[in-house]
């Protein structure tokens, strides 16, 4: 990957233009859906261990409200800008749209690394970012969830601040102003690992399709985050073989392959793969030239870029993060045969479920994981047919057929609502 800065909300605009001419979108849909709707930045103080006080700065993009409230993660990360936080927003929408969920898209962060803070300090950054979000976030209005640098501990504090910022006879009424909560505190079964698994689901609809057997193939993992570690176990358990790894401390190869659950809580107990006894060290290039069968990048967007895709040795690429391929990468893949499942199809299990999480606190129920589980399975496939007979149709690639399918969605709602006033 080269130095230049990466454009990711240049590049998503573009993804919509090339879609909008595949489904003939209305120009002035197109016009609305290129920009957010609403840009929040906030900067907010926060008291370190050391009595020290330091400014943190914070974003929330809301993208669109058309289908039902803004949606969206939060990254904790020292990269986070505002062009990447507009892109990651805008790709909500379309994921949204694309599994029928009434939602629109949002995203949010704050631009600082998570891993050099105490837990007390995550803590009352967390709360002082939720504050001063104010009522830009509710449970009817936007709903966070976990991203990069973020987890379920996270939600229950921006979760109980905001409940004991609003009036107190409606106190619990506002339990859904996040999701990807504890279970405890009103999340639900299965939110865990349900990006991970949404994933595996479009993985095994593709071997379906390509009649190819899960059992003894290979597969490689771009990050062990939530994500990459989830899909790697549940993988695991059709009897694929993990045999190699990396995150943001290095990579690994294990030509006998990794044991995805010990992996797991070594990163969950040290913070990263490094170190992890039975892998062997290699080179970034030696990662991305790892003969296997799939490929999951599960870490940050623009990681595959040209020189990646020429040297990747794979079948199928099923893009556990959000624009880890660039276009040119991708292109470089699709010209040699490697098929690519994209972001907005292949992670949006994680939303998915946060709905599902959603219903169940306004309704007062809590459902089984069984539940949770069939709902996400049926949904999954359901849209990973609707892209592939999209594509099919159209004669376009995956991306653009998940893309379209989305704004033709979108568009229906604008052409029935219309424009106020």
């Amino acid at each position: 990957m080269s130095n230049e800065k990466y454009e990711f909300f240049k590049v998503i605009q573009e993804y919509l233009a090339k879609a909008a001419r595949v489904v003939s979108l209305d120009p002035a849909v197109e016009t609305m859906l290129s920009q957010p709707k609403t840009e929040v930045i906030v900067h907010f103080p926060v008291k370190m261990d050391t009595g020290e006080i330091k400014l943190f700065k914070g974003y929330r993009i809301q993208h669109s409200n058309i289908l039902g409230p803004f949606k969206g993660g939060i990254r904790y990360h020292e990269n986070v800008t505002l062009d990447d936080t507009k892109a990651l927003a805008s790709m909500m929408t379309w994921k949204c749209a694309l599994m029928r969920l009434p939602y629109g898209g949002a995203k949010g962060g704050i631009k600082f690394n998570p891993r050099a803070h105490s837990t007390g300090e995550l803590q009352r950054i967390t709360r002082r970012f939720t504050h001063a979000l104010g009522s830009n976030i509710g449970p009817d209005y936007d709903i966070p969830a976990p991203d990069v640098g973020t987890n379920s501990q996270m939600m229950a504090w921006i979760m109980d601040t905001y409940m004991n910022t609003v009036g107190h006879v409606n106190k619990q009424a506002n339990r859904g102003v996040v999701t990807g909560k504890p279970v405890a505190s009103g999340g639900t079964l299965g939110r865990e690992k349900a990006t991970g698994q949404g994933v595996v689901h479009c993985i095994t609809e593709w071997c379906r399709e390509s009649r190819f057997n899960l059992e003894g193939s290979t597969y490689v993992v771009q990050g062990f985050g939530n994500v990459g570690a989830h899909a790697a176990t549940i993988l695991s358990r059709f009897g694929a073989s993990l045999t190699a790894v990396g995150d943001h401390s290095g990579y690994l190869k294990s030509p006998e392959g990794f044991n995805p659950h010990k992996l797991m809580e070594w990163v969950k107990q040290k913070g990263s793969v490094a170190g992890y006894p039975s892998g062997q060290a290699i080179s970034r290039e030696e990662f991305f030239a790892t003969k296997c069968d799939i490929f999951v990048p599960a870490a940050l967007e623009g990681q595959i870029g040209p020189a990646e895709a020429r040297a990747m040795e794979c079948r199928l690429v099923a893009e556990g993060a959000n624009g880890p391929c660039t276009p040119e990468g991708e292109r470089v893949l699709l010209d040699r045969g490697i098929a690519v499942i994209p972001d907005v199809l292949a992670n949006a299990g994680g939303v998915t479920v946060s709905y599902y999480e959603w219903v169940q606190n306004k309704r007062s129920e809590s459902w089984t994981l069984e539940e949770v589980d069939a709902k996400l399975e049926t949904a999954m496939k359901r849209s990973y047919g609707e892209v592939v007979n999209f594509a099919r149709e159209r004669d376009v690639d995956l991306r653009i057929a998940a893309y379209g399918l989305a704004l033709d969605r979108l568009q229906n709602v604008y052409r029935e609502r219309d424009i106020f006033p």
